[in-house]
């Protein structure tokens, strides 16, 4: 994956959702656990779940790990005369 371009902001949401999901690695475990203890788990739909729950999970938390190894914090420039990422540009109709 290449550099990801990204905000302050931005990135502050990917460090919230990261915190959120891998707190959430303790919940899926304790299902997984409760539904284990149930007996048989091969037709135990609430095992199935938890642990789709689970994959799901911990390729989210790769992913944001990934994004944020990966990417670049932009902010707007201060110099009013170039234009790069992060810019704010207000255009104008010449022929009005």
């Amino acid at each position: 994956m290449g550099q990801s371009f990204i905000s302050s902001s931005g990135l502050q949401k990917i460090k919230d959702e990261l915190n959120l999901l891998r707190n959430k690695r303790n919940e899926i475990a304790k299902r997984i656990s409760e539904a284990k203890n149930q007996g048989d788990i091969s037709e135990n739909a609430e095992y199935e779940e938890a642990k789709e729950s689970q994959a799901f999970n911990e390729g989210r938390i790769i992913k944001l790990e990934e994004t944020l190894r990966n990417c670049v914090i932009v902010t707007g420039g201060k110099n009013k005369s170039i234009v790069n990422i992060g810019s704010t540009l207000e255009v104008k109709n010449k022929d009005k």
